[in-house]
């Protein structure tokens, strides 16, 4: 597994640190948490040496014989810093090495992911706008933060984004390098997530396994390359919004349908990950249905409406729509052949198709699981292999091919 640098700058956010260093312990990985000086005195050294079974560093006077401020940047494999406050982002910008984590910074090969923290007058502040702009000019990966509660009362753009996310996010840097170039700026993009759930009666509904993990993590890497994200999502496994995110919910295919369709009139993209329901339930009861000695009637079914094909069918000039289709051979056809025929059935510009149920406990499939693979298929005729990896990992391999089609 990987060697990570963990730095953690001096902001109330410093504490979510511990949780990420966790979730990168719990992954396999060797993690070295470095320390400003102001880090400390939120979160004492003792939690960070505890989780990471290391010596927090934080001095550049420490180890002096090991060459520390050299050393770490030079064998990490990826440094993460969070929070990444207003104070440490200029002295990155400026390429300061007063301390040991910027000296470490200076000194580092490998990606450096950034994740702010900060009130949002900070955040807005045209220095820190030119301070983030220099850094990734320079290819450093500065996340756009969350909105949400800040310290005290106040509340907006500049929350550190949830400790999964920055962990998800640190996975694809390590397993592709080059995942988050700022190639969306700027573009308007709607995804679709999670399952749609049909009413049958006040308390039960018939839906699907989806746990709408790949759409978030669509959603989650179009905002980091730059993309206003408009994410419209159903049923889902209690999963965190993505940072930098407009999240819509919704729970029937008829709800989504709406919502999808009016967030899509002002986007070049929109991207159906959702396993929407295929059918509905033609008569929803009033009341719970009852569990009787009876045999229960049969229950009857209708079409629910075709969101991609619409889409499609809207013909928006310069509009991309990509659809998902979760497919399951037969003794006569392969996935494959199932997902082409999809794609020339539905229109659409690209098809990521998935097998589903491999190995039968679900574990291979693309529901539920952390991980996917496929196939992507283009109306031009091509047809590009999806290897096995994170789903952001897949995102990203989907918002090249968007990127190269937009560009």
């Amino acid at each position: 597994m990987a060697e990570i640098v963990l730095g953690v700058a001096g902001g109330i956010a410093a504490y979510k640190a511990c949780e990420l260093l966790r979730r990168l312990r719990e992954a396999g990985h060797q993690v070295q948490v470095v320390a400003t000086p102001n880090a400390l005195t939120f979160v004492g050294a003792a939690t960070f040496e505890a989780l990471s079974g290391r010596e927090v560093l934080s001095g550049v006077f420490e180890h002096v014989p090991e060459v520390t401020h050299v050393a770490l940047g030079r064998r990490a494999d990826l440094v993460v810093c969070a929070p990444a406050t207003a104070d440490l982002l200029a002295r990155m910008a400026a390429g300061r090495a007063d301390d040991l984590l910027t000296s470490t910074l200076l000194t580092a090969r490998c990606p450096v992911l950034a994740a702010p923290a900060m009130h949002t007058e900070m955040w807005d502040h045209p220095a820190t706008v030119d301070n983030v702009a220099t850094l990734r000019r320079r290819g450093t990966i500065v996340l756009e933060p969350a909105s949400g509660r800040l310290t005290g009362a106040d509340s907006g753009p500049g929350r550190l984004p949830e400790p999964v996310e920055i962990a998800e996010l640190a996975r694809l840097l390590l397993e592709e390098p080059a995942a988050l170039p700022r190639d969306l700026e700027g573009r308007r993009v709607v995804v679709s997530a999670g399952g749609t759930a049909e009413p049958l009666d006040p308390v039960r509904t018939l839906g699907n396994r989806s746990s709408g993990r790949q759409g978030y993590a669509l959603a989650r890497v179009a905002a980091q390359r730059g993309a206003h994200v408009t994410l419209v999502a159903g049923s889902t496994a209690d999963l965190a919004p993505p940072a930098a995110v407009d999240l819509v919910r919704v729970r029937t295919t008829e709800e989504m349908r709406t919502a999808v369709l009016d967030a899509g009139k002002g986007a070049e993209v929109v991207v159906m990950a959702a396993a929407v329901a295929d059918f509905r339930p033609l008569d929803v009861a009033g009341f719970k249905i009852k569990k009787t000695d009876a045999e229960p009637e049969a229950i009857r079914l209708t079409r629910n409406p075709d969101i991609l094909r619409e889409l499609v069918a809207e013909q928006v000039p310069g509009r991309l729509v990509v659809g998902f289709a979760a497919e399951t051979g037969d003794a006569e056809h392969d996935v494959l052949s199932f997902g082409r025929a999809k794609l020339a059935r539905k229109g659409c510009d690209l098809l990521v198709v998935n097998a589903v149920g491999a190995g039968g406990d679900g574990r291979h499939s693309a529901f539920e699981g952390s991980d996917n693979e496929g196939w992507l298929l283009g109306a031009d005729g091509s047809s590009t292999p999806l290897p096995m990896g994170s789903k952001a990992a897949l995102a990203a391999r989907v918002w090249d091919a968007v990127g190269a089609r937009l560009s």
